[in-house]
């Protein structure tokens, strides 16, 4: 039998058995289920895509990529952090 070892951040840890232990598995035991639903699939388990954006975050990309409704054009990086800043 092989041994995977991963790094993961504490809390994330901690999360999961909580999770895990709440559906009566241990870590181990949901890391292999994850690993057999990957093999039976062909691929990830599960769909993997971007968060949505919200309506004024795909209309302020827009506004950016077009350069319009732009607030102020600065001439230096400098004159637009003091502009942030001033805000």
């Amino acid at each position: 039998m092989a041994n995977i070892q991963i790094r993961v951040n504490d809390d994330l840890k901690a999360q999961a058995d909580i999770l895990f232990a709440s559906l009566g598995l241990d870590t181990s035991t949901a890391v292999r289920i994850f690993l057999n639903a990957a093999v039976e699939s062909n691929g990830l388990p599960f769909e993997v895509r971007h968060r949505a954006m919200s309506d004024s975050l795909k209309q302020a990309m827009s506004d950016s990529r077009s350069r319009t409704a732009l607030s102020a054009a600065y001439d230096t990086a400098e004159e637009a952090v003091a502009a942030m800043l001033e805000d």
